[in-house]
């Protein structure tokens, strides 16, 4: 293990501003990237697409035909009351009723594909019977169930001098919730996935090219070049600032795309809450990244080929993926903890700011936890990243680094 000597020492005034030439450096070069950017165009297609499936999925129509006897007059009707597409809004269910003559007529429809399912009288006049060529759908019973339903009230009371509306007086419901106008809990585990994957992906895509980055120009010994002329610190500046710009970029774009397909999604309600949400993890994120940013590089640095990086940045993946687990699954107490755990935080708390769990005060009190986190992570990554730069021969340990750059 060497650690090898540079010409000079670059000074303050040759120095000043070398975070900002690497920063930009950083910037345009994963601008450039190709698999940077076909990474992040399909990444923003299948965004688009699932959500667009999504909206597909809840306004398209499903259509059903009934075969029903001729002449049955209950039939017929209960067929196009089920069959009621609310107006103005997508989704739901048409109905079509196709007459048959008798009970042959209706199973050839069946066979022929003519009707999806048969309604008729049961043979005992005790109820309806439902008939598929196979087990009939399940949202055309549900329908044709309630269809009958209604039906049969209305002709049991005109038979019994009555109407409708007299018989079911007072039995209506509505439904009501203690914790007002609360995010639906399975929107707000969707919203909670998404953030999540959020993070996962930013995090732990734009952490590996920062580790990537640094072993490849300790490899090459370039560092040992760039080393004369730039304070180490500054490196580490250009490089930390750089990233985060890219990672922070990719995931606005990764929520705006999000944001506006939703806007054609039935959950478009709650848009504004979702909006104020991910402002929230931007904050989180950007200050959180920093630090995570600190410790990919060190991981970089602690490597002197590429092929230790697997190594030496195991265990900021493993938490990553902790993170990313533990935080769109967790709830309750749990979901509480977390969110003023760094670097859960990034995910948990803007979950909690969405289901309107969080107090005014607790964002900002969580935000402050992670960046004191963030500040301790770039003053010992500032350290161990300076120690190890240098170091060539093998794989170096958090230990040795933080002892050579004492």
């Amino acid at each position: 293990m060497s650690t090898p000597t540079t010409g000079h020492r670059p000074d303050g005034e040759a120095a000043r501003g070398a975070w900002l030439v690497v920063m930009n450096r950083e910037i345009v070069v994963r601008a450039l990237n190709k698999t940077f950017l076909v990474g992040l165009a399909v990444s923003v297609a299948i965004i688009a697409a699932l959500a667009a499936f999504f909206a597909w999925q809840n306004s398209k129509t499903d259509e059903f035909t009934v075969a029903v006897p001729a002449g049955d007059a209950v039939a017929a009707a209960a067929v196009a009351t089920a069959g009621v597409v609310p107006e103005g809004q997508g989704g739901g269910a048409e109905l079509t009723a196709v007459e048959v003559a008798d009970d042959a007529a209706a199973r050839t429809a069946l066979t022929d594909g003519d009707a999806d399912a048969w309604l008729h009288p049961a043979d005992d006049g005790d109820g309806w019977v439902l008939t598929g060529e196979a087990d009939p759908d399940g949202t055309l019973t549900r329908l044709l169930t309630v269809g009958i339903e209604q039906q049969t009230l209305a002709s049991n009371a005109e038979a019994a001098g009555t109407s409708v509306e007299e018989l079911t007086a007072g039995g209506g419901l509505t439904t009501d919730r203690l914790d007002g106008d609360a995010v639906d809990p399975q929107v707000l585990f969707f919203a909670s996935f998404g953030l999540a994957l959020l993070f996962f992906m930013g995090a732990l895509g734009s952490g590996q090219m920062i580790a990537g980055s640094v072993v490849e120009e300790k490899q090459s010994r370039l560092v040992e070049i760039m080393a004369t002329a730039v304070p180490l610190r500054h490196l580490l500046a250009g490089k930390i600032l750089g990233s985060s710009v890219v990672a922070l970029a990719q995931n606005v774009l990764f929520a705006a795309v999000g944001l506006v397909a939703l806007s054609f999604t039935p959950v478009a309600s709650i848009l504004p809450a979702l909006s104020t949400s991910l402002v929230w993890f931007v904050l989180f994120f950007a200050v959180g990244f920093l630090g995570l940013a600190a410790l990919y590089a060190v991981a970089g640095a602690l490597a002197s080929r590429a092929e230790d990086l697997q190594h030496t940045t195991t265990p900021m993946t493993m938490a990553v993926m902790g993170i990313y687990f533990l935080t769109f699954s967790a709830s309750g107490t749990l979901a509480t903890v977390l969110s003023y755990v760094p670097v859960a935080n990034v995910v948990a708390m803007p979950v909690r700011v969405l289901s309107g769990d969080a107090a005014w005060w607790e964002p900002i009190v969580s935000l402050a936890i992670l960046a004191g986190f963030t500040v301790l992570a770039l003053l010992v990554g500032e350290r161990a990243y300076r120690g190890a730069l240098l170091q060539t021969g093998g794989r170096l340990s958090w230990r040795r680094a933080l002892a050579t750059a004492a």
